[in-house]
């Protein structure tokens, strides 16, 4: 595997956040040189650069010093319930799109250009299992911000090979604890009695991000994957309920639940639950752990 990257460069935005430090550490195993982009306002260590994305002068000299010839673009504003919309559209859309300026401006392109988006885009669809086809439905601001920079990207199609990711619920060690498994988790482990959680008549499909990392890197390495958009997902949902039970016996205890009015979010997405025989298709099996699992590695951890 490590003759993959060998010689190559990568370059991953948002590089010090969840998604980044695993997929940083699937490109270093491949061989690849890692560099990335950081927040501003922390200090940058080894190949890290703290720039903010809507520096788009800043974004252009990060672009034109690394030259990568790979691009894993994961910065974002990626919690749905954020506060502030502006900021959310500002980052996603925006943003990104001085990315992919600056780096249609380079002399050598990149092999490939992988762009996070999200399988919200897909709101309350109503379907089953969601395949790519599916249209989208976006039914709040996140979703819609991602949908825009889908559309905003193909601009740049012709100019830059461009793969779009559409990740479903993912989750694993370092997540933040706003996120919903990893506060459950949080719970269990300092042996809560009680939980406040919002809609638990909802169905997700949960991943383990060790699986996205790899799936990002494979995508990354393959030809066949440019221009096309995948789902990255397990292909299995579970209820909350189903995820509190698995919890509960990893722990050895149950805990009580109760609803608080001010977590319920409006518009809430019921169901998400995708298909990845595209993404398979393309890189192969896939490596899906069972939610179960991811659970108790973050539980243990």
């Amino acid at each position: 595997m490590a003759a993959e990257g060998a010689g190559k460069r990568a370059l991953i935005t948002g590089l010090s956040g969840f998604t980044g430090h695993y997929v940083a550490q699937e490109l270093r195993n491949a061989g690849y040189e890692v560099f990335g982009t950081i927040t501003p306002g922390h200090a940058p260590g080894a190949g890290e650069f703290a720039v903010d994305l809507n520096d788009r002068a800043g974004l252009a000299a990060v672009v034109q010093q690394v030259q990568p010839d790979v691009v894993a673009h994961l910065a974002a504003i990626a919690f749905v319930a954020h506060g502030d919309a502006e900021q959310m559209y500002r980052v996603n859309v925006a943003g990104t799109r001085n990315l992919l300026e600056a780096l249609a401006g380079l002399a050598h392109k990149p092999a490939a250009v992988l762009l996070a988006s999200s399988a919200n885009i897909y709101g309350n669809a109503d379907v089953g299992v969601i395949d790519e086809q599916v249209p989208a439905a976006p039914a709040n601001d996140y979703a819609v911000s991602k949908l825009s920079m889908e559309y905003m990207a193909r601009l740049w199609q012709d100019k830059l090979p461009l793969i779009v990711v559409r990740p479903f619920n993912y989750t694993g060690v370092g997540q933040h604890e706003n996120f919903l498994l990893p506060k459950i988790v949080s719970h269990f482990r300092r042996q809560a009695s009680d939980i406040e959680l919002g809609n638990l008549q909802v169905w997700r499909d949960f991943s383990d991000v060790r699986m996205v990392a790899h799936s990002y890197r494979k995508l990354l390495a393959a030809p066949a994957a440019i221009g096309s958009t995948f789902n990255i997902c397990s292909g299995h949902g579970y209820s909350l309920g189903e995820a509190l039970d698995m919890m509960a016996d990893i722990a050895g205890y149950k805990i009580n639940v109760h609803v608080n009015p001010a977590f319920v979010r409006a518009n809430e997405v019921v169901r998400l639950v995708g298909d990845n025989q595209r993404l398979a298709g393309v890189i192969g099996a896939l490596d899906i752990v069972p939610l179960a699992d991811t659970l108790r590695w973050m539980y243990t951890a």
